[in-house]
């Protein structure tokens, strides 16, 4: 799909930089960035010039600001936008990459759980941002230790979440295509096409220490194959 071109570099309004975090809202660290959730998932979903992973700057329509309307979610989710755009405006501007983000998820913390399941709830949907999750660890502060919302004609409608074992709940998301699970108050992100989490940093690393070694062993059988003198079949005639 053919993105609009970046307008960095001409005049444009820059959002001011978010207040500090809670201290409660640690959470969001431990479950998002601590284990390199964000990473994994920006390394899967791939695309890099055209996707974005982000979390931590505000979500605006336009850039006519609102303090009271500008949200900012623990993990943001867009495709086919401009990467280049949004570190140069400081944050997401819905006008300018010509469309809501696809997907937002908020991790629990005292300070946040009111306004995660309700304003916040009621704006990302007023944005018009397909997917909003909502992931708690332990279920006190959302009420629910795992949700998901789709949006249908402009309304948030509950997806369904099943618990598939004992201590883990699941929910697919279509904009990611992978499951989201709640395992035993771990975040993870299940990719239905192989039925195991998605690769890690630790997994692609050890893909590529294999990949490695099987070259060597190869390059090794065939200088040894190479260096052997060939039988003779039996005496000149």
């Amino acid at each position: 799909m053919t993105t609009k071109p970046s307008t960095q570099g001409t005049a444009r309004f820059r959002l001011p930089e978010p207040p500090e975090r809670e201290p409660d809202e640690v959470t969001a660290f431990d479950h998002i960035y601590e284990h390199g959730n964000n990473h994994h998932l920006a390394m899967h979903l791939g695309k890099r010039e055209t996707t974005l992973v982000v979390a931590d700057k505000w979500i605006v329509a336009s850039p006519e600001y609102n303090r009271s309307r500008a949200r900012r979610p623990d993990l943001l989710v867009a495709f086919d936008v401009s990467p280049e755009d949004y570190h140069a405006s400081n944050g997401y501007i819905a006008s300018e990459q010509g469309k809501p983000p696809d997907f937002v998820m908020e991790i629990a913390s005292r300070s946040t759980a009111q306004m995660d399941t309700g304003a916040k709830r009621q704006d990302y949907a007023a944005l018009g941002i397909q997917e909003y999750w909502r992931f708690d660890e332990t279920g006190e502060y959302h009420g629910d230790r795992l949700a998901g919302d789709t949006l249908e004609v402009g309304i948030y409608r509950p997806l369904t979440i099943d618990e598939i074992a004992p201590e883990v709940l699941q929910g697919y998301s279509s904009v990611l295509n992978l499951f989201i699970r709640w395992d035993h108050g771990q975040l993870l992100w299940w990719d239905p096409d192989t039925d195991a989490p998605i690769l890690t940093y630790e997994d692609q690393q050890r893909r590529a220490d294999e990949a490695e070694a099987r070259v060597r062993e190869l390059e090794e059988e065939i200088q040894r194959l190479s260096s052997q003198e060939p039988s003779s079949n039996g005496e000149p005639g």
